[in-house]
């Protein structure tokens, strides 16, 4: 399968995005980014079972797939979602989803015709 979508160089990977969104924590973490609002680490640990340090980690792989991006604000790092990366995503998924339709699509033809 060739990868036919056009990147910028700076671009993450379909495959480390996919790793990084991979797991349920990091999952939820893009959820409550998702309101376009930058949010402190102490912000997204005050409602939930993970520890500051965890959800430094979990940001950490995040940003590195560039599904979030960090800023400093004083003393404290702010964190948003980069919806540019999601887009990537989805992009790929849809370019998939193409080739799925195309292969099952041979395949009912071929089946059609062989009856």
């Amino acid at each position: 399968m060739t990868n036919t979508i056009s990147k910028k160089p700076s671009d993450p990977s379909a495959d480390i995005i996919f790793a990084a969104l991979g797991d349920a924590m990091r999952l939820a973490l893009l959820s409550r980014l998702n309101d376009g609002r930058n949010h402190s680490i102490s912000a997204l640990t005050a409602s939930g079972p993970l520890t500051r340090q965890a959800v430094t980690k979990h940001l950490y792989v995040l940003e590195q797939a560039g599904l979030v991006q960090s800023r400093r604000a004083g003393r404290e790092t702010h964190y948003a979602l980069r919806a540019e990366t999601i887009i990537i995503a989805q992009k790929y998924m849809d370019q998939v989803s193409r080739q799925w339709d195309s292969a099952l699509g041979r395949l009912k033809d071929f089946v059609e015709r062989e009856v």
